[in-house]
């Protein structure tokens, strides 16, 4: 798996493009950050097709550049946990509304569910349902490339705030612990904010998880 990391907008979402190999023009967008330029410029820089989105949870600063995306290379298939699949078309919801700039964007193609398969772009990987940060927070894992994406669900050294609406500490340390410590420790981990880590030194050494 080739992998592209690129920090966007104010915010500095981590945003991932995958690929197949390193010569394949066909890839997968993991969360588009909320302001999408420098995403689009490296599509398009590279030459690159997206296929499809996934987005790890609903908040702003991962599905802001939805439909500007989909505008620019097509009407790719975006794919959401179900619990978080309203964020889509709620400003409430997905926060947008707190930053003076509402918005909203076209209904999911595809829900995802704990154990989903996404099978796109010669990329497979399996949905980990995460929740605690929001309701349908999802982790992706490939357990043939030993990465996982993580989204807002684990930082390094660090975790996700659940201090939103439908976030719960409980359900985060619970999931982070139930599904991503059970992970291999060498699993390196891509979040949606800061430096990559690994699930190893995670355990170790993340001072909300003792």
């Amino acid at each position: 798996m080739k992998i592209d990391s690129l920090i966007l907008g104010a915010y500095e979402t981590n945003s991932y493009v995958l690929r197949g190999s390193e010569t394949a023009t066909d890839c997968l967008v993991i969360d588009t950050g909320l302001d999408i330029g420098g995403l689009i410029d490296f599509l398009q820089e590279q030459e690159l097709n997206p296929v499809a989105i996934v987005l790890t949870h609903g908040h702003a600063d991962h599905i802001g550049g939805v439909a500007a995306l989909r505008s620019r290379f097509g009407d790719m298939k975006v794919h959401i946990h179900k619990l978080d699949a309203e964020m889509l078309t709620e400003p409430q919801a997905n926060l947008s509304a707190m930053t003076g700039a509402p918005f909203t964007t076209k209904p999911e193609d595809f829900s995802l569910q704990e154990q989903s398969v996404i099978d796109l772009a010669g990329i497979e990987l399996l949905v980990l349902h995460t929740p605690g940060h929001t309701p349908g927070g999802i982790c992706l894992y490939s357990k043939e490339d030993g990465v996982a994406f993580v989204g807002d669900t684990l930082f390094a050294d660090s975790v996700g705030r659940t201090d939103f609406p439908g976030g719960s500490m409980s359900q985060l340390t619970s999931s982070i612990r139930e599904k991503l410590f059970t992970l291999p420790d060498e699993t390196k981990v891509y979040p949606g904010h800061g430096p990559a880590t690994t699930i190893g030194h995670e355990k170790a050494h993340n001072p909300f998880m003792r």
